[in-house]
């Protein structure tokens, strides 16, 4: 097994209809002004651009992603990710009653030396931390939502 790779899952039942999830999903420039442990995004050009997150461990991961599949019809988002995970992450958001759900898939390598490093003993935080992230992410997308 590469203790380097990881897959995640989330699912956000959200307060809003679907087409204005997906666009505030679209709007990757947005995101650290609802998601608190993404801390910067800058466009490089109309498909890529340069993102730094940090969570509750002491580090920050930065990344270059590149739009992949922007699809309004079937409200699919998904970017190839390299740099210091390298990969692809991708949001499917679909109607659920009068509100939506943004289901995020992951799959990714680890690239910095420092969690390649501690890959083994690490897991299980590095995990915990990502969904610390998501669940901050869902809670911040939805006052988001709220508010505008």
């Amino acid at each position: 097994m590469d203790w380097t790779r990881y897959r995640f899952h989330s699912r956000w039942a959200l307060p809003a209809p679907p087409d204005r999830v997906y666009e505030a999903l679209g709007r990757a420039e947005d995101y650290p002004r609802w998601w608190p442990q993404v801390r910067e995004v800058s466009r490089v050009d109309d498909t890529t651009g340069v993102v730094r997150v940090r969570s509750a461990l002491p580090y920050d991961l930065t990344f270059t992603v590149r739009a992949v599949r922007s699809d309004p019809a079937a409200r699919v988002l998904e970017i190839a990710l390299s740099g210091e995970l390298d990969g692809w992450a991708r949001w499917t958001v679909t109607a659920d009653g009068p509100g939506a759900v943004a289901r995020y898939e992951q799959a990714v390598r680890v690239d910095k030396p420092l969690l390649r490093r501690f890959a083994v003993p690490g897991r299980p935080l590095f995990r915990l931390n990502h969904r610390l992230m998501m669940r901050a992410g869902r809670r911040g997308l939805t006052a988001h939502l709220e508010a505008v």
